[in-house]
């Protein structure tokens, strides 16, 4: 019963963490990736639709992103999502393809950046120690009901703390290493 607890809650965390590794990748560090552009979506005959799923994404060198549309007339559109996206560079159409140029980020956009990873990693932070409400709630419940005794809810609750602990250290070892790579020039 409280080994389902543990497990539940310690798969929760983790899928908190691998979250927030996934929010990292839409932040631009050194060199572009094609993750920056991950979120924009583009009018595919009237469903909006990712964009690596309407074209090639590929990011030719350290600061341009090139997008090659498998359907050519597909480029005002994609030209257009990427407008809407406010990625903070215009696009260039070329009749072939959309290229994004990315000048190198000035410090202030860099600690923006770090900024804007900071509170990534609370809104992370925040959702495992709800994990552990939750658990702690079910504990509770556990005891209340007479399934468990008072010393093995303690135990379950210090156990619960443990796994929450070791979950926040993870999220701030990532956070401290996404800032570092941010803030390099």
């Amino acid at each position: 019963m409280l080994d389902g607890i543990y497990k539940q809650t310690s798969a929760q965390m983790h899928k908190s963490l691998q979250a927030l590794l996934k929010d990292f990748t839409t932040l631009r560090s050194g060199k572009v990736s094609i993750n920056l552009v991950e979120n924009v979506r583009v009018d595919y005959y009237g469903t909006p639709t990712p964009l690596n799923q309407v074209g090639s994404v590929i990011a030719s060198d350290a600061s341009t992103l090139s997008i090659t549309p498998w359907e050519k007339n597909l480029l005002k559109d994609i030209e257009r999502a990427l407008q809407e996206a406010n990625l903070g560079v215009n696009p260039n159409n070329d009749g072939e393809s959309v290229k994004l140029f990315f000048p190198p980020m000035t410090s202030e956009q860099r600690k923006e950046i770090a900024k804007d990873a900071k509170g990534m990693g609370e809104k992370a932070k925040v959702a495992v120690r709800n994990i552990r409400q939750d658990a702690n709630n079910q504990i509770k419940k556990l005891e209340k009901d007479k399934e468990i005794s008072e010393d093995q809810s303690k135990k379950a609750l210090a156990e619960v703390q443990k796994i929450t602990d070791t979950a926040i250290k993870k999220i701030e070892d990532a956070l401290k290493a996404k800032e570092e790579e941010i803030l390099k020039l």
